[in-house]
């Protein structure tokens, strides 16, 4: 299996994850805590693991992490360098080949100014397991083209609705082209590695052929290297958090990209209440809005707006 998850246990752990490798398509979390029970976020329930690695919903007989192992786990991905990682452990994620996150927690090494130096004594680990669902945007890729090509569109969703599935999959599709519009050079931000999953500068997510990914760079900044270096069509960012990078956004927009953008949050008046902004701020931006979320355990397009009217 490619991407499989057993690639991110030593050798001498692999038997004992086999069943959850085998089982990965379903699996979105795996937490690791020192001392605890191996927890499974699967299908958006917890499962743990018995001392086989056979899924248990009962804690009277739980495989317990212990510190060892942690440390072994750890050093694994690292490649057994965790000096060549200290980046990477400074901003609490590993990304590794596969695209896998493996965000990390323990003790913070703090500079003079308050800043994190690194972490150590690290006894909480998070591995979220990749998933690419080619075809995700397949049924909102008509909406999001207009009379005059592809519109600029926003993303609007609760945590765990798949926001970034759907925005990967969009700029896969608008990347290599689709019967609605020409194949595009889109310019991705990747500030949490989440979206590309890169590894070592390389995409492990299949995000198109005419792509190109800025990986770990803050998403303000990103965007205005990547206008000035690589001439994108299109820009993409994953998570809108702040001012700055709505500005960015609209810098982009204003030297003719096109934008795709995702953002936490329920619906358009709870992101408009966060950010403090009016209506026709956001509808200068974008053209289509769509809110997601989940019925009967599955991720959906709940709602399509343009530009104050539903599509």
């Amino acid at each position: 299996m490619e991407n499989s998850i057993l690639q991110l246990f030593p050798l001498r752990y692999r038997a004992f994850w086999q069943n959850a490798a085998g089982d990965q398509e379903h699996i979105q979390e795996i937490r690791l805590r020192a001392g605890r029970p191996v927890v499974l976020n699967r299908d958006g329930g917890e499962v743990f693991l018995d001392g086989q690695g056979r899924y248990t919903d009962t804690l009277r007989e739980p495989s317990l992490v212990t510190e060892r192992m942690l440390q072994e786990i750890l050093e694994h991905i690292c490649h057994y360098s965790p000096y060549a990682f200290e980046e990477e452990l400074r901003r609490g994620f590993v990304t590794v080949a596969g695209g896998h996150r493996v965000g990390v927690a323990g003790q913070a090494v703090l500079e003079q100014d308050g800043t994190v130096r690194t972490l150590k004594n690290i006894s909480f680990l998070n591995i979220r397991v990749a998933h690419q669902v080619r075809g995700a945007a397949d049924r909102i890729l008509p909406a999001v083209y207009g009379r005059h090509g592809l519109k600029n569109v926003l993303i609007i969703s609760p945590p765990g609705c798949g926001k970034t599935t759907l925005l990967r999959d969009l700029v896969r599709q608008i990347s290599d082209g689709s019967p609605y519009g020409r194949g595009m050079n889109v310019g991705v931000v990747d500030e949490r590695s989440e979206l590309a999953g890169s590894f070592l500068g390389r995409p492990q997510n299949d995000v198109g052929m005419r792509t190109d990914v800025l990986d770990g760079c803050p998403k303000e900044t990103g965007m205005l290297l990547l206008l000035r270096s690589m001439s994108p069509e299109v820009i993409a960012i994953d998570e809108l958090g702040g001012d700055g990078e709505l500005q960015a956004l609209g810098k982009a927009a204003a030297c003719g990209c096109r934008i795709l953008a995702t953002v936490h949050g329920e619906d358009r008046r709870d992101v408009e209440r966060r950010f403090g902004l009016e209506t026709e701020c956001w509808e200068r931006l974008f053209d289509l809005f769509l809110v997601l979320g989940k019925e009967q355990g599955k991720c959906v397009v709940r709602r399509m707006e343009e530009r104050g009217r539903e599509a």
